[in-house]
């Protein structure tokens, strides 16, 4: 058996790799919503989640390294909510069972299952707090955290995510990558206030997803005005990353496209960052509000950690399986 001490050393180290912008809010906005959910919960939960405050913001990513192992993993980050129903989206089926019957599971896979995939995350969540295993506890809210984040993002709520229909491709990238990394720490607001319950996670869930998919017509109409007008910044610059120089958006640009939407940005992921410290909070609270003082599996097995440097492995050196935001 290995110590949590050498584990957490190991997975520190791992952050030496390049901070590739993957899916979902990328790397560095993934792992800041982790992060500074844990400051919203109550003492209770602190006791266990600030220790291992390091594991819950370095696992924040591992959903989108699994997607290059595991292709049943992409539907779990998107809904084209768009292709289901028109606004305000109404006619989805709720329950899972309901929407299999109506869409067909090709469909759902294809389109995404996003909310429904946060019951089941959540519903995981309240087993581990109930069997007191504290393995699963963090495995478990470090991942649903990630799909909580990724329900926040526009263009995961939207069909045409990387703008491939209207010649805007890498628009995903620039809306929660390049705008998190180049302005949240100067101008960010983070705090999101204490974790609330949720009475009602699926509808909660859908609000999030819905309220996305409304605002995907911003997302892609502000950037397409900004790219057609004359006085626009320049759109791509070639900036140094990871000790290349790599083009991008330009700081500029980026900068004009965040002022024009008006904090959407800020306002999501900080949004993201209560609603993942409300659904641990909630997982805990239909758990019976056990102690975290003392908990069950505390160690990782010598399997766990090698699920972990496999998990590594395929991101690094693997193909993506199945839907990419570039497509």
């Amino acid at each position: 058996m290995l110590t949590r001490k050498t584990i957490r050393f190991s997975f520190t180290c791992l952050l030496l790799f390049p901070a590739l912008w993957l899916h979902g809010w990328g790397f560095f906005a993934h792992q800041r919503i982790n992060r500074l959910a844990v400051f919203c919960l109550p003492p209770e939960m602190m006791v266990l989640y600030k220790p291992h405050l390091e594991y819950i913001t370095v696992h924040a990513t591992d959903p989108d390294k699994r997607r290059y192992m595991v292709p049943a993993e992409g539907p779990r980050h998107y809904i084209d909510i768009d292709v289901y129903d028109r606004p305000p989206y109404q006619n989805i089926p709720r329950s899972w069972e309901q929407a299999l019957a109506k869409y067909s599971n090709d469909s759902l896979q294809r389109n995404g299952i996003l909310p429904w995939y946060l019951e089941k995350e959540l519903a995981l969540l309240t087993r581990a707090f109930r069997d007191r295993d504290q393995y699963l506890i963090l495995k478990v809210s470090a991942e649903l955290g990630h799909y909580i984040a990724d329900g926040h993002v526009p263009l995961h709520a939207c069909s045409n995510h990387n703008g491939q229909f209207t010649g805007q491709h890498g628009i995903h990238g620039l809306w929660e990558s390049r705008i998190p990394e180049l302005l949240a720490d100067a101008s960010f607001d983070y705090w999101a206030g204490r974790a609330r319950y949720l009475p009602n996670p699926r509808a909660f869930f859908w609000q999030v997803v819905t309220e996305s998919g409304l605002a995907a017509d911003t997302v892609l109409r502000e950037e397409k005005q900004l790219s057609l007008s004359a006085d626009a910044p320049a759109r791509y610059a070639f900036e140094p990353r990871n000790g290349k120089l790599t083009r991008s958006y330009s700081s500029p640009y980026t900068t004009a496209y965040n002022t024009l939407l008006g904090g959407m940005v800020e306002r999501r992921m900080r949004q993201a960052i209560h609603a993942v410290a409300s659904c641990w909070y909630t997982a805990w609270v239909n758990a019976g509000q056990p102690s975290l003082s003392t908990l069950s599996h505390t160690t990782l097995t010598v399997q766990e950690l090698l699920d972990f440097s496999n998990l590594q492995r395929q991101w690094l050196h693997g193909q993506l399986q199945g839907r990419s935001e570039e497509e």
